[in-house]
């Protein structure tokens, strides 16, 4: 569910077009729930606002091939899992560590978190959102493009922030490639660092970005979510699942393929998926450490 092409071109036509950029109004978005995951209260909702019942309608729905998307059980399950709440803390586990089959719509769930935790409220207002890709740098601006893309296909915000920043509600939200993680050092409040597709930062920039994140426990405390397929035995997921039980601070969770069968993958997309060869041989070297399939085969 990545952002078309074509949309993104269009955005940035338009920007470069503006002399100005008008001050995002975020108010439709405030107090909105992220799901509402009752369906009986959510089609109720959905009718008594039209249309404007959370998060993810007023933004619009996520899309694969052509067709708007619910969101699914797995999806509920994170967000339970991110938000759970006792006495003692307000979040018990802010700190999330995702093994995925790739096309779940991971990565597309978590920028609309940030999205939606930016704009619900002021609650991360001067707060600093940090997402690590891998090395190259186009990957990053893509991520700055999809969270753009999400405030622009049906309310028609633009942003004039560069290509790896994005200035939302008073959160300042920056793409940091894993070789380039200096710049993430010393920020003043960080409230939320996603890791995306952390198994494949080469080996040495792994470390780093684990170092740099869980630093901030002590300092801001922030979300910290870990969000990859799996790469080879020795990598940092395989590092963390091994990890005992009461040593490791990630919640962990692991979403195979079959998650998302008859909701994500069809049947078809299954068997089409079986009959590529560098599909299988992935398959083989990806899976070799874990006891589930997460390349959906």
């Amino acid at each position: 569910m990545t952002i078309p092409y074509q949309l993104s071109q269009k955005i940035r036509k338009t920007l470069s077009s503006e002399s100005a950029i008008t001050i995002a109004d975020f108010s439709i978005l405030r107090d909105k729930p992220f799901w509402i995951w009752d369906k009986e209260q959510h089609t109720s909702q959905f009718i008594a606002t039209k249309g404007n019942c959370c998060f993810n309608h007023i933004i619009g729905l996520p899309v694969k091939d052509k067709q708007a998307m619910p969101l699914f059980d797995y999806e509920q399950h994170l967000y339970k899992m991110l938000f759970s709440i006792n006495v003692e803390h307000k979040f018990k586990d802010k700190h999330l560590w995702v093994l995925k089959s790739t096309g779940l719509g991971i990565t597309e769930f978590f920028l609309r978190i940030i999205g939606w935790l930016s704009t619900k409220d002021d609650a991360l207002k001067d707060s600093q959102i940090c997402i690590v890709t891998g090395p190259r740098i186009e990957l990053s601006i893509t991520l700055i493009d999809r969270l753009k893309a999400l405030f622009y296909s049906k309310l028609g915000i633009l942003f004039g922030n560069k290509e790896t920043v994005l200035e939302l509600n008073g959160v300042r939200i920056e793409v940091y490639p894993s070789h380039h993680l200096d710049a993430m050092r010393g920020l003043a409040n960080v409230s939320f660092i996603l890791l995306d597709e952390a198994d494949f930062f080469p080996v040495g920039q792994q470390k780093d970005a684990r170092d740099i994140s869980e630093r901030y426990i002590g300092k801001s405390n922030p979300f910290i979510v870990l969000a990859s397929t799996p790469n080879r035995p020795g990598s940092l997921f395989d590092t963390i699942e091994r990890e005992k039980e009461n040593e490791c601070i990630y919640k962990r969770l692991k979403l195979d393929y079959t998650y998302g069968l008859g909701k994500i993958y069809t049947k078809e997309d299954i068997d089409k998926r079986k009959q590529i060869t560098k599909f299988q041989k992935r398959i083989r070297s990806a899976v070799s450490w874990t006891d589930r399939q997460y390349i959906p085969y």
